[in-house]
């Protein structure tokens, strides 16, 4: 079997872990020891995996690191990866997400960023410049801090066109461009933001959106777990529907999608808005394997009683090995995970920092 790669970044530094079995791990870290790790990404299309991590120190700032020997060492530029134009008169507070773009995009790493950008590199990741007509749309302006900061923490690019673009801000909703991020159009026909008044509560944007993933087989097919409802688009993100029914929350953070099997994804329900904990206190993670048609809890080896674990945005991820690994770490610094597909789960990691972001790959 392929060896798995797992990223756990947290709030004091990135955990790295290796496995051939998925059952029994070998990790390393705190690399970035009192760092807060909002992001990482893994850059397969060279002759060797490239890890690229947002590391925020309180004391230097933000900066994206990048390893060629799984960690062993790191690189960090001499003069920071993304910063600012100093006509924006904004400087960089966190990166939030890293993406590699597809292999029609080689050297192309899209990073999104709070306060909400997005920028593009086009070695690697390590350096990047803004994109300037997404920073200059001139609904920009009007986009809120959701609690979390105002950030671009959804970068999705499409594998049948290295143009086309989705990303996702709290709290401005999803917007998209067919060309390169040249121009970009809000895109959340459907989407309901429940926090304004009776009448206007599906505006053209401002939504507070959480997460946006992408389907395995169908590309048009996008899965949104916004501030109150998940939802789906079969239009690449031109109208959403609400596909929550038979969850026992509609709150949440993240949004997974299976990467072989079309209409698989998991979501992390949560209550809303003042307790933010799990249902019931049962630490559940809940599949559709029908689109959102219906859903499924998968508890199996997982905490039924008094479990308070919060699973924020980015801290879930679905390795692409076969049957395929899920993974997910909670502010309680615990990490688990499942080997076939969710079915069972086990404890990976305990007494961890508050766990921010988790990324699970296949690499070889």
């Amino acid at each position: 079997m392929a060896e798995v790669l797992l990223a756990v970044g947290t709030q004091k530094g990135l955990f790295l872990g290796r496995s051939r079995d998925r059952r029994t791990w070998d990790f390393t870290g705190p690399h970035f020891a009192m760092n807060a790790v909002y992001s990482v990404g893994v850059d397969r299309r060279g002759a060797r995996p490239r890890i690229l991590a947002g590391a925020d120190s309180s004391h230097w700032g933000p900066s994206v690191w990048w390893s060629d020997d799984l960690g062993a060492t790191w690189q960090e530029p001499s003069s920071p990866a993304v910063r600012f134009p100093e006509y924006t008169k904004a400087s960089l507070e966190r990166v939030w997400q890293l993406v590699p773009a597809g292999e029609d995009a080689p050297g192309v790493v899209y990073a999104g960023t709070q306060p909400g950008a997005l920028f593009r590199s086009e070695d690697h990741g390590e350096s990047f410049s803004l994109v300037e007509p997404l920073w200059d749309h001139p609904q920009r302006e009007q986009w809120e801090a959701g609690f979390g900061g105002q950030a671009v923490h959804t970068v999705l690019t499409d594998p049948r066109d290295a143009d086309a673009l989705t990303v996702a801000v709290s709290t401005g909703g999803v917007y998209r461009s067919a060309d390169g991020g040249r121009s970009w159009s809000p895109s959340n026909a459907g989407v309901r933001a429940a926090f304004l008044p009776e009448g206007s509560q599906f505006p053209e944007f401002g939504q507070c959106v959480h997460k946006v993933a992408r389907d395995a087989q169908d590309p048009d097919r996008l899965y949104l777990q916004n501030h109150g409802g998940v939802y789906r688009s079969d239009d690449g993100g031109a109208v959403w529907e609400a596909v929550d029914k038979g969850l026992p929350a509609s709150f949440g953070f993240t949004v997974a999608a299976h990467p072989h099997r079309g209409g698989t994804a998991y979501v992390f329900p949560l209550t809303a808005d003042y307790r933010r904990l799990p249902p019931d206190l049962r630490c559940r993670v809940f599949r559709t394997q029908d689109a959102g048609g219906s859903w499924e809890a998968l508890s199996a080896g997982l905490p039924q009683e008094d479990h308070y674990g919060v699973v924020l945005r980015d801290a879930m991820s679905v390795d692409d090995a076969d049957p395929a690994g899920v993974y997910f770490g909670n502010r309680n610094g615990e990490v688990y995970g499942s080997a076939d597909e969710g079915e069972s789960w086990s404890l990976l990691a305990s007494h961890l920092p508050d766990v921010l972001c988790v990324r699970a790959v296949a690499i070889g």
